[in-house]
């Protein structure tokens, strides 16, 4: 290679890690050791292993812990530690746990000389603020060994009662990238009360186990760090782009990043569940697929009881496994956590599983009638008891719909007559209770205004009293 030859290389490089860095908020780590764990059949034992092990510190962040069996392992595990004298932190999301997990649950681990906080619970001088959850699940073990995943703890992912094991990704990290992953945890756990201590924080290693590049991205809310790299991915793709996704129910502006890659001659392909919790959802969630098809992108249906994952693989080089979701409460109102690796293996990986994953996935396709159809899939389909990601996925496929009828702001397509046409519905019935009964109407939105004004006066209040 000539040496302007290197020299253009170098600055392409160096252009796409500064663009990663800026787009993600995240320092790109080097010397890291990365491995894959497929459903909880690998990470669990694999969490459970690092707990047994800890010296100093563990620190669990974990969207949902269901009071199940699964639940009680893991409580049983921490409480052996807590024992030992090993600082346990465990951070849950209120709305996550919210009929999931008793109080006596929680009240046990503290018992134990756990330290347990609940991120964001309903407050009255915050009437929208439950609306911003903590997604994230992840664990650190002495800041030696990190586990990033999109599993919550549940009996669900391990099957039970000839309901199949729920399909998920995480990684295990070890290396330099401990810190961001210890400095993620440590930035929510403040929001829900005192700080770490600087002792009990890893510090900074320039050198570490093992030869993988990676970037720790952790979301908080109304920064759409995941949200901007997302973008970036699919504008820089040249060749394939596996999408994975739960709960997808993408954006007017990630759908057309897509649909130009598609255009442009990359692979791109999108894996998502084939069932459903909420069968009203269903052909909400079909309403996205047709701009998609249209374009050349292939979207394919899980077979089996729940497909959990959140992943993306792209030219055999690029590779995402974490938390967030190809929707707006993800990318926008959440606390999400992902690791972004940079490495030919691991993305090697994540290509073979993506293709193992299809061998039980059903192609949907645009029929002779310009329709949406999965032909051949499987009758009978295993429920899957989703997390709740379901419902936020429907409902911001329709707002996207409704707001762009109202607004004109795109071309609407047949399948989201039905949207429409609901929507329509129900706002009409509520157009007639106001004129029939006008205080069935306006009683509701009299208390609901009065308490977003105490709020906002009590938070006012409160405010200028700090700042004389």
């Amino acid at each position: 290679m000539r040496a302007d030859e290197q020299y253009s290389t170098l600055f392409v490089r160096q252009l796409a890690d500064q663009a990663f860095s800026r787009a993600s908020g995240a320092p790109l780590r080097d010397g890291n050791s990365v491995e894959i764990l497929r459903n909880a059949e690998e990470n669990y034992p694999a969490w459970l292993e690092a707990i047994a092990g800890a010296r100093r510190t563990i620190h669990f962040e974990m969207y949902i812990i269901h009071e199940d069996d699964q639940g009680r392992l893991f409580a049983d595990a921490l409480i052996r530690k807590a024992a030992e004298g090993v600082k346990i932190r465990l951070l849950y999301d209120w709305m996550g746990g919210f009929g999931k997990t008793s109080r006596g649950f929680w009240n046990r681990l503290r018992s134990a000389g756990i330290e347990v906080r609940c991120y964001n619970p309903p407050r009255f001088d915050r009437p929208l603020g439950w609306i911003s959850r903590d997604h994230r699940k992840m664990i650190a073990v002495d800041g030696v060994i990190g586990f990033v995943t999109g599993l919550c703890v549940g009996q669900m992912w391990v099957g039970s009662r000839g309901l199949d094991p729920w399909r998920d990704t995480g990684l295990v990290v070890r290396g330099p990238a401990l810190v961001d992953i210890e400095n993620a945890f440590a930035e929510a756990w403040a929001t829900a009360g005192d700080p770490l201590p600087p002792s009990d924080m890893s510090p900074v290693s320039d050198s570490g186990p093992g030869t993988v590049s990676l970037r720790v991205v952790a979301t908080v809310p109304y920064t759409a760090g995941t949200f901007r790299v997302d973008q970036l991915v699919a504008a820089m793709a040249r060749r394939t782009l596996w999408l994975t996704d739960a709960y997808f129910a993408g954006t007017t502006l990630y759908v057309q990043a897509l649909r130009a890659a598609a255009r442009d001659g990359v692979d791109v392909r999108l894996l998502v569940p084939g069932s459903s919790d909420i069968s009203i959802l269903r052909p909400f969630s079909r309403a996205g697929y047709r701009p998609l098809l249209e374009a050349g992108v292939r979207v394919f249906e899980w077979n089996g009881s729940m497909l959990h994952a959140k992943t993306a693989v792209a030219d055999g080089r690029w590779a995402r496994v974490g938390s967030t979701n190809l929707n707006i409460a993800s990318w926008l109102s959440n606390r999400e956590l992902d690791v972004i690796v940079e490495d030919q293996s691991i993305a090697t990986r994540m290509e073979e599983m993506f293709e193992d994953d299809l061998k039980n996935a059903t192609e949907v396709v645009l029929d002779r009638r310009n329709r949406v159809r999965a032909p051949g899939a499987p009758r009978g389909r295993q429920v899957a008891q989703g997390s709740g990601g379901r419902v936020i996925a429907g409902a911001a496929r329709i707002g996207n719909t409704v707001t762009a009828a109202i607004t004109n702001r795109r071309v609407l397509e047949p399948v989201e007559a039905h949207i429409t046409l609901i929507s329509g519905l129900l706002i009409g019935v509520l157009a007639v209770l106001a004129f029939v009964v006008p205080r069935g109407i306006s009683y509701p939105i009299g208390v609901i205004a009065a308490w977003f004004a105490v709020a906002l006066l009590s938070r006012g209040i409160m405010l200028r009293s700090r700042r004389e």
